[in-house]
């Protein structure tokens, strides 16, 4: 819901990051390599209850995540060519990151507090249909030459639940995990209803 907005204030920052890591031992992949790395080290403290720890590799995850697009860009400028393996790639690592960092906090909050699973799940149903709906409307809307292009490799539509709201909903149990179950009850339904948003909105937008 706030995407937009938040690329608009944080892309100047991002970019001057990327002018900074633009050295050849600095590629795009190899920071999605890092958000892949620390996602999956996020889910794996969280599920042993090392919350702070958990945080700050989730919020790294996040960096890294928010840095190989502008990087990607400016190398495109320059000498290499424009491929669409990093966004591939990118696209994977979200996806393996945010499942895994949900059961990591299932997992532990079940240990530490009996949180009961059924939340968390609903939050994987509801990144399923999410997930299913926009990479779908992404690759009928390329064939059909109406792709939404907003500076990302795929065509998103907007929602109630973008990737701001992904990384304080994240941040927000690992801050309390034992109001885990809670948060993700409600997330689920956001999520829920951002997909049901997409699949009407792009319904409508590919007649």
């Amino acid at each position: 819901m706030f995407d937009a907005r938040l690329r608009s204030s944080l892309g100047p920052a991002l970019d001057a990051a990327a002018r900074w890591l633009d050295v050849p031992a600095v590629t795009p992949n190899r920071l999605t390599a890092l958000n892949l790395v620390a996602g999956l080290a996020s889910a794996a403290l969280a599920a042993t209850q090392l919350w702070i720890p958990a945080l700050l590799m989730w919020l790294l995850c996040r960096l890294a995540d928010g840095l190989d697009g502008p990087l990607a860009r400016r190398r495109a400028l320059g000498s290499s060519p424009a491929s669409g393996q990093g966004g591939f790639f990118d696209i994977c690592a979200d996806f393996i990151v945010y499942g895994a960092t949900v059961i990591g906090v299932a997992i532990g909050a079940n240990a530490a507090f009996d949180a009961p699973w059924l939340p968390f799940l609903m939050v994987l149903f509801a990144y399923y249909i999410n997930g299913g709906a926009f990479l779908s409307f992404s690759s009928i809307a390329e064939k059909q030459g109406r792709t939404l292009d907003d500076g990302r490799s795929l065509s998103f539509l907007g929602g109630l639940a973008e990737g701001g709201e992904t990384v304080l909903v994240h941040s927000l149990w690992l801050i309390f995990p034992a109001a885990a179950a809670y948060i993700a009850a409600v997330w689920a339904l956001l999520v829920c209803l951002s997909a049901a948003q997409r699949i009407v909105a792009g319904f409508h937008a590919l007649r």
